[in-house]
C-alpha cells in the first residue's frame, strides 16, 4: 500500500505549494490518487496554517477530501505539536463530529496511550508512530492494547541516508513482534532511500511532500502527485525484480 502524506506539520513558508485549505487538501488528494496513491495523510490546519484538531477543521478536511475521492481512507495527525496537552487532544478527538477513517499516534509523546483510547472510542483506526531513536517501540509493545491498532507507523528520524538506514533495520528488528502491518518510511534526504527500502520488503510506505520537498533526483516536486508517481515507480520496479533477499 502507497500512501500519500499530503502536508504535515509544514508551512507555506517551506513549500510555497503546501495544501493547506480543504479545497487544496481535496485537489491534491484527487491528484495523488490519480498518479497512484491509496490512502491518503493529512493535518488540518487553522486559519494561520496550524495543525489542529478542532472539529471543525477536520470536518472540513476530511469531508472535502472525501468528496473528491470516495472510497479511499482518509487519515489525520493527533501530534502532540497540535496541542502539547493530551487530556485536551483526547477531549478534542472525542468531539470530532466527522471520523477519519484513522489517525496516527506518536508514541514517544506523553499521553499516548490516552491520545490512542479515544480514537478506540471513536472507533477510528489507529496508525502507531513509532520515531526510530526514542524507546517508543517498546512502550508500544507493552500497551495492552496494542494488537488493536490498525498497522505499525515505523518513522525513519535519521536523515543521513545510510544512517537511517540503519535505524530502519534496527527498528524493525524491535518490532518484528507485532503480528500487525507495518508501514516503512523516511524524511527528507531519506525518503527515498528509505521507500525503496519499503518496497524492496514488500511492506506498507509513504511519500508527499509532509517527507519530503525533493523527487529522487534532486529536483523541486511541483506537488504530491510526482511524488506518489516516482514512488509507485520505485515499487513497480521493486516488484518486477522480484523478493528482497536478506
Amino acid at each position: 500500500m502507497l500512501q500519500v502524506c499530503l502536508n504535515g506539520a509544514r508551512s507555506r513558508a517551506e513549500c510555497l505549494h503546501l495544501p493547506v485549505t480543504p479545497d487544496e487538501l481535496a485537489a491534491a488528494a484527487r491528484e495523488a490518487v490519480a498518479a497512484g496513491a491509496e490512502d491518503v495523510h493529512l493535518h488540518p490546519k487553522d486559519r494561520d496554517g496550524r495543525d489542529t484538531l478542532e472539529a471543525g477543521a477536520v470536518a472540513a478536511a476530511v469531508t472535502a477530501v472525501r468528496g473528491e475521492v470516495p472510497g479511499v481512507c482518509v487519515g489525520v495527525t493527533t501530534g502532540a505539536w497540535a496541542s502539547s496537552d493530551s487530556q485536551d487532544r483526547a477531549g478534542q478527538i472525542r468531539a470530532w463530529t466527522v471520523l477519519p477513517d484513522h489517525a496516527s499516534v506518536n508514541w514517544h509523546e506523553d499521553g499516548a496511550t490516552e491520545v490512542a483510547a479515544a480514537l478506540l472510542e471513536q472507533g477510528v483506526g489507529i496508525e502507531a508512530g513509532i520515531y526510530s531513536g526514542t524507546p517508543a517501540a517498546q512502550q508500544f509493545l507493552d500497551w495492552p492494547e496494542s494488537h488493536r491498532v490498525l498497522r505499525i507507523l515505523a518513522e525513519i528520524t535519521e536523515l543521513d541516508p545510510l544512517v537511517a538506514l540503519h535505524a530502519a533495520a534496527d527498528l524493525m528488528g524491535k518490532i518484528e513482534s507485532a503480528a500487525t502491518p507495518v508501514l516503512l518510511h523516511g524524511q527528507d534526504g531519506a525518503a527515498w532511500p528509505v521507500l525503496h527500502l519499503a518496497a524492496s520488503r514488500g511492506l506498507d510506505t509513504r511519500i508527499g511532500l509532509e517527507d519530503v520537498l525533493h523527487l529522487p533526483d534532486g529536483t523541486p516536486a511541483p506537488d504530491n502527485a510526482a511524488l506518489v508517481y516516482e514512488a509507485r515507480n520505485t515499487i513497480q520496479r521493486s516488484r518486477t525484480a522480484g523478493p528482497h533477499q536478506s
